[in-house]
């Protein structure tokens, strides 16, 4: 990657988790990382494709260590199916590794999320991991139908993006806040027993 490149997403990312999206136009990006505007159009077209390269230098090195941690779980596991605990851990272990080493990326997912970004930005760069999760939890729960396990996934994620990027809404464990390891561990716990729970509703055959 060249020099040029890189400070462009770097003064992106940076400005864009400051400001937000909608607020940060391509001049004030152009400005502060000192480069001209032929040169975000020579990398990345446009503004949208500019946020694609942002989110996806990251997620590119988040997402195939999720799926190795998943292959080894599987591995493991041999004949049986993995514990929705370890598909747990294989998805959310890795980005908290990824948020601690980069909290500047993850201000930029706040503000993506609080603009209503993140659908477009997770199908584009994240169904196919999703995905292949979505297949580990639907053989740890052969008992759910597969809309059950969908919707449980949909929480997963809406969870994880309320955990990762907002504050805690009760003032008694906000002024005690942990950090983001911890709340992870506080959220997995919780969702191991809601993807547990016995099916909602049976479906139609």
């Amino acid at each position: 990657m060249t020099d040029t490149k890189d400070k462009i997403l770097d003064t992106a990312e940076r400005l864009i988790g400051e400001q937000g999206y909608a607020a940060t136009s391509l001049r004030h990006i152009i400005a502060e990382a000192g480069v001209n505007l032929a040169a975000v159009h020579y990398h990345f077209g446009s503004k949208e494709e500019l946020l694609d390269e942002v989110v996806m230098r990251k997620a590119a090195l988040v997402n195939p260590v999720r799926l190795a941690r998943l292959d080894r779980a599987e591995a493991l596991a041999g004949n049986k199916p993995v514990a929705v605990s370890a598909v747990l851990d294989a998805f959310f272990a890795p980005m908290v590794e990824a948020a601690c080493a980069h909290p500047e990326f993850v201000r930029l997912m706040g503000r993506i999320h609080s603009e209503g970004l993140m659908p477009a930005i997770a199908k584009k760069h994240f169904y196919s991991t999703i995905d292949r999760f979505v297949k580990a939890f639907g053989r740890a729960l052969p008992d759910l139908p597969e809309s059950e396990i969908l919707w449980r996934v949909h929480f997963m994620l809406g969870a994880m993006a309320y955990t990762m990027l907002a504050p805690p809404l009760f003032p008694q464990i906000a002024e005690r806040e942990t950090d983001l390891e911890q709340r992870l561990k506080l959220l997995v716990s919780f969702l191991v027993a809601g993807f547990c729970a016995p099916p909602s509703q049976r479906e139609e055959k």
